[in-house]
């Protein structure tokens, strides 16, 4: 590099020949050389900047670029069978009508084993039995000892059986990140929540599935990751669940029956409140299918929905509101009820001789099978069938959970004027206890068709006119005369004006065609309160007998009713039903002076 002198001797002399300064010359010279050292500087400043501002725009590039590849990617893992399955192991929440928990969710582990890792197997399997009694010390040992290289020892442990695993110190022992299901509350609504199980599982992850109740109907809502933080509410009432589970329980106890159902409904939405089915289970450690023997022997059969029975008086309701809705008869008309009633080789009888006519309204009253069948008769098949396809008793009643498809009715193959006359009272159809608290629900409500639903609505519009308000109001007197003079008189429960039918029919032998002459199924049907009813109250008792009586007693009147009866009184509060005087009708108020 050549520098350039500040003083040029050259330029120095010139300027003394002229009488100029020659110090003006260094300084000149001078400026210009920091002029240049600066430009120099900032151009080279700039390069630099330039340079990092493109390292750093490519740096953000790539960032940027493999974002936007994982966003749009699917995640997942690899597990001990399928490399690279997809696995889902969030689920969202159920919750009662309240917002109250009803199944949620808990973290956990799982344990595995490697055994190429371990450094005493046998040592191992004689602590994991003691820990774990269930499992197999030989099949352990086995396992350890053999060519296997993983093995899944439990799939869901307690904080407890982590800790005392992890304090065997063996190092082939490893645990595995785990999201179970928790239902908190035990039992209570077991058969509306079901279950779930693991699906897929890889060591880090395992896929939460239902496999009953309304897990599995609702599996893809509750599985889905965008609506996972949203929980799926139930118009369950946790508080009347549990209420209304302890005092069935406790009927069915008293009665000695076998099993028990009971289904509280709004009148007029739908929307089930409560619904159990006895014996029941906890859906924390679900049993196992039944490999043998009945269905409805297993606690995990549902009763009120999947069981269909012939329910036998509380269906003749329906033929005197479809009479009465087709002007055929009025409250007042008198029925011919003389017993027996000859059709062909067939004899119809009533439980009781109730002389040679009764009104319509003592009909229902006093629960006779032959005005009922004679009022049938008059309808005719083909309208009975239609009416009763209008209330949904033809087709597998609509829930929300799994076992909704299994509720399918059982009807007569040929459709005669004897099986309208039988239907008409109760036999030669059967249907589920969820199915009548529906069709009481229509009868009860002005005429609108209810579909049960276990999702809460508030906005539910109600369903289409089925009979007019006028037959309604009929029925709704006749329902409460059954409780006040007829044969549910034990269902009264003073402040709530309870209205209802009982229904004893004889259980079908499972082999060889008849019926059992001392196995009922007993039903009671009930609305409350009766003069304008919000809630329909169905239990239904299998195989009850009575005994504190001299003689052992069976029907309706004296096992399902006073089950019923207790229920309301304890649920009504809960349900914000305040007691109240039942209203009188005109005739009775007289006007009295001083």
């Amino acid at each position: 590099m050549i520098r350039t002198p500040l003083r040029p001797l050259a330029r120095i002399l010139e300027a003394r020949n002229r009488g100029e300064n020659p110090d003006a010359i260094e300084r000149e010279n001078l400026r210009l050389r920091h002029e240049e050292m600066r430009d120099r500087a900032r151009r080279r400043a700039e390069g630099r900047l330039l340079v990092l501002a493109g390292v750093f725009i490519l740096a953000f590039g790539v960032v940027g670029g493999r974002m936007g590849v994982l966003a749009g990617t699917e995640p997942s893992e690899p597990t001990t069978s399928v490399a690279g399955a997809q696995i889902f192991a969030q689920r969202a929440d159920i919750v009662d009508r309240e917002g109250r928990i009803l199944a949620t969710n808990f973290d956990t582990h799982s344990l595995y084993a490697q055994p190429q890792q371990m450094i005493d197997p046998e040592q191992a399997a004689d602590k994991l039995v003691e820990i774990f009694p269930d499992l197999d010390r030989a099949r352990l040992i086995k396992d350890f000892t053999g060519p296997r290289k993983f093995l899944w020892i439990k799939k869901k442990l307690s904080p407890e059986q982590k800790q005392a695993v992890h304090d065997i110190g063996e190092p082939g022992l490893l645990f595995g990140p785990r999201e179970m299901r928790l239902y908190p509350n035990g039992r209570l609504a077991a058969h509306v929540l079901g279950g779930t199980s693991f699906g897929r599982e890889g060591v880090h992850a395992a896929e939460l599935v239902g496999v009953a109740g309304i897990e599995r109907h609702q599996d893809a809502r509750l599985r889905d990751p965008a609506q996972a933080h949203e929980p799926l509410r139930l118009s369950l009432d946790l508080s009347v669940q549990a209420a209304m589970e302890r005092v069935l329980f406790g009927g069915m106890k008293i009665m000695n029956a076998k099993g028990a159902a009971g289904i509280l409904m709004d009148a007029h939405s739908g929307e089930v409140v409560a619904v159990a089915s006895l014996p029941d289970f906890d859906p924390n450690d679900r049993p196992a299918l039944p490999t043998s023997g009945s269905p409805s022997d297993s606690p995990l059969f549902n009763r009120a929905v999947q069981g269909v029975y012939e329910l036998g008086s509380t269906l003749k309701v329906f033929p005197v509101a479809q009479a009465l809705d087709l002007g055929l008869i009025n409250p007042e008309t008198m029925i011919n009820t003389k017993s027996p009633m000859q059709w062909g080789k067939f004899r119809i009888r009533d439980f009781k001789n109730y002389g040679p006519e009764l009104s319509a309204t003592k009909v229902i009253v006093k629960s006779s099978n032959v005005g009922t069948a004679r009022i049938a008769l008059e309808i005719g098949a083909k309208r009975q069938r239609e009416f009763l396809e209008q209330l949904g008793f033809i087709a597998p009643v609509h829930l929300e959970i799994a076992e909704a498809s299994g509720s399918t009715p059982l009807l007569p193959k040929n459709w005669s004027d004897l099986s309208t006359m039988t239907i008409s009272y109760g036999h030669g159809l059967s249907i589920s206890p969820m199915h009548l608290a529906a069709g009481y629900a229509t009868i009860a409500n002005g005429g609108r068709l209810v579909t049960p639903t276990l999702l809460r609505d508030p906005t539910r519009a109600p369903g289409e006119r089925i009979i007019t308000e006028a037959t309604s109001a009929a029925m709704r007197r006749m329902l409460r005369q059954v409780v006040s003079e007829g044969t549910a008189s034990l269902g009264e429960v003073p402040g709530y004006a309870v209205g209802g039918k009982t229904g004893t029919a004889d259980k079908p032998k499972e082999r060889g065609g008849g019926y059992h002459k001392d196995k009922v199924i007993s039903t009671f049907a009930s609305i409350f309160p009766a003069h304008d009813p919000k809630y329909v109250l169905v239990v239904t008792l299998d195989e009850p007998v009575e005994t504190s009586g001299s003689e052992a007693r069976r029907t309706a009147g004296w096992t399902a009713v006073p089950v019923a009866a207790e229920i309301i009184r304890r649920v009504a509060p809960l349900l914000g039903v305040r007691p109240e005087i039942e209203p009188s009708p005109l005739a009775v108020i007289s006007l009295t002076s001083n």
